[in-house]
């Protein structure tokens, strides 16, 4: 699942599947490798021990931590969230680079059903249709500007809570990307970090991003984890990049990877 400038991308995660530590480390990636990039983590109805914990992990001159913990008002979730895409607009307009890591719209959308007048219309789980406009809006505005710069959005969904409402935006959500990282449970109770279906994962256009070489690769992936299941898939791909040193070395060894699963796979 490549990611662009421009890209709006979800990730959708379970409890308890370790989205927080790959939110931290997907920041610590950008800006170590694209120090031109602006960053700004948005945390909504967070934990104030993970609040502390991300700002004492992320390093880098153009970043910024902004958040509202769940000791805070709807209203002030709200407040938050709008002001950081006003500033983020501002930026794009300068001709910068800009990405939002948001976690997550889950919670976003609960704080506006709390905050906006009530339309008469209710969804199951008690979602108000009108609530899902501003959350959308804010989704909505990664974009690549010709001649200008960019917003790149990556906002976590979360699954799997119990919680029909949830369930509800998520589904309201899904499509709306396009690039989407789905995340594991049975991978996270198996200690396999990052816990990510490569199988369920992918990026939309993809072909605009890669160059035909990477692109053969990413089909091989794709025919690996058709056979597969996606714990084996996972296992094999993480032992492989912790082997090479760089993106030139797993693609000339991926092949050889290919052989080695298939042959234990008939076995």
């Amino acid at each position: 699942a490549p990611i662009g400038k421009g890209q709006r991308g979800m990730i959708v995660a379970p409890p308890k599947v370790g989205k927080t530590i790959l939110l931290t480390q997907m920041a610590n990636a950008i800006t170590h490798n694209h120090q031109e990039i602006n960053l700004i983590m948005l945390l909504i109805d967070e934990r104030p021990e993970e609040v502390t914990d991300i700002q004492r992990s992320i390093e880098g001159k153009n970043v910024e931590i902004v958040y509202s913990t769940f000791d805070e008002q709807p209203e002030h979730h709200k407040r938050v969230a709008e002001m950081v895409l006003e500033r983020a607009k501002r930026l794009v307009e300068q001709g910068k680079d800009l990405v939002i890591l948001l976690d997550s719209i889950t919670r976003l959308a609960r704080a506006y059903n709390l905050t906006i007048p009530p339309s008469g219309r209710t969804l199951s789980g008690g979602l108000d249709p009108a609530a899902l406009y501003m959350p959308k809006r804010f989704f909505g505005a990664a974009r690549n500007i010709e001649s200008g710069g960019s917003l790149t959005i990556l906002a976590t969904a979360l699954v799997d809570t119990g919680s029909k409402m949830d369930e509800v935006i998520f589904e309201e959500f899904k499509g709306t990307g396009n690039m989407e990282l789905v995340l594991d449970r049975r991978l996270s109770e198996r200690r396999i970090f990052p816990a990510i279906d490569l199988n369920k994962s992918g990026t939309r256009r993809e072909e605009k991003l890669l160059t035909k070489e990477e692109m053969d690769n990413v089909y091989i992936l794709r025919r690996l984890g058709s056979r597969l299941s996606s714990v084996e898939m996972t296992e094999g791909i993480i032992d492989l990049m912790k082997k090479t040193a760089n993106n030139q070395e797993f693609v000339e060894r991926l092949p050889i990877l290919e052989k080695t699963l298939m042959k234990n796979e008939k076995m």
